[in-house]
């Protein structure tokens, strides 16, 4: 399957708070909300939405293309990602900017706060699907430059293919009309549950009304899974167990690789998010959203640990030694 991403490209800069937000939040003084936080760790990592989900997807043997611009300053980061098996051909360098940053704060109950700075993301809009030589099986449209996120939903209705929206981050800046424009025809809608409800209180549909608009909608909920819903049906994915919780950042992105390498395979909602679900975990137990690896084998003895995949992880086996 051709699945072709986009949305945010950037460095991350991840820092560590050796305390908890809610102690220095004051509710009854939100309005004059003014606080400064000393970290006591930060490290500099690759990341984005479009290649974190991306490179989960290579992990499991898959060869995803993302379409983005990016800064200068990619090259290093072009050269990983082509290692890792994602195909940068549509990455385009935008002369005289910068990759976009992320920086991250998070706090020890796994609380984060963060901030974003566009650079070369500001000009995504400058691409359009309609410019590829042939049409991709699914298009991912994630959070980006707004220009952008309007833009090739747009797109892939006038093409006729399918996308998955996960509006994410830009939930809060989007408003309800655009929310519902673009879900709208979407064959899938992602977003975690704090995600949803804004989603819902913006547009004024609640579940049963977004599923009249998007054929399928999975809800991440953290420690307690994930439910999926599609064609009158709920399927419930539960969350797999830990060993250690390092860094939260990209974990949402690491269940969006996973699922949709078992979308890819065809196989059925429920594996297809157990799989999403390990990924997620092995990303939350490194740093950064694109430190995690392990072979096809590991993945899948640890997979078969907790879920039954009746032998179609075997693939995942075979694809990656061939590699």
């Amino acid at each position: 399957m051709d699945i072709l991403l986009t949305g945010s490209v950037a460095y991350d800069y991840l820092m560590t708070f050796p305390g908890m937000f809610k102690d220095m939040i004051l509710p009854e003084r939100l309005e004059k909300i003014s606080l400064s936080v000393l970290v006591d760790s930060m490290s500099k990592v690759r990341g984005g939405i479009a290649p974190n989900i991306a490179y989960t997807m290579a992990l499991l043997g898959e060869r995803p293309r993302v379409m983005a611009t990016v800064g200068e300053d990619f090259g290093d980061y072009r050269a990983w990602l082509e290692s890792s098996g994602v195909d940068t051909g549509l990455m385009r360098v935008v002369p005289g900017e910068f990759t976009a940053s992320f920086f991250a704060t998070t706090d020890q109950t796994s609380a984060q706060i963060a901030s974003f700075y566009p650079g070369a993301m500001a000009h995504a809009a400058t691409q359009s699907l309609k410019d590829l030589p042939q049409k991709p099986d699914l298009v991912i449209v994630s959070p980006n430059a707004p220009d952008a996120m309007m833009k090739f939903p747009a797109e892939c209705r006038d093409l006729g293919i399918n996308y998955l929206y996960d509006p994410s981050q830009q939930v809060l800046r989007l408003e309800g009309n655009e929310l519902a424009r673009d879900m709208e025809g979407a064959y899938f809608l992602f977003c975690n549950d704090y995600e949803f409800e804004l989603i819902s209180k913006k547009t004024g549909w609640d579940l049963n009304q977004i599923l009249q608009h998007v054929n399928v909608v999975v809800i991440t909920r953290g420690k307690d899974g994930a439910n999926l819903y599609t064609n009158g049906e709920e399927y419930f994915i539960p969350p797999v167990p830990e060993e250690q919780i390092v860094d939260p950042t990209g974990v949402g992105e690491a269940f969006r690789g996973g699922f949709l390498t078992g979308y890819a395979h065809g196989w059925d909602w429920v594996l297809c998010g157990e799989v999403g679900s390990l990924a997620a975990v092995f990303c939350l137990e490194q740093r950064g959203p694109q430190s995690h690896s392990y072979a096809g084998k590991d993945f899948v003895n640890r997979f078969r640990k907790h879920f039954d995949d009746k032998g179609n992880l075997d693939v995942l086996v075979s694809d990656l030694v061939k590699r």
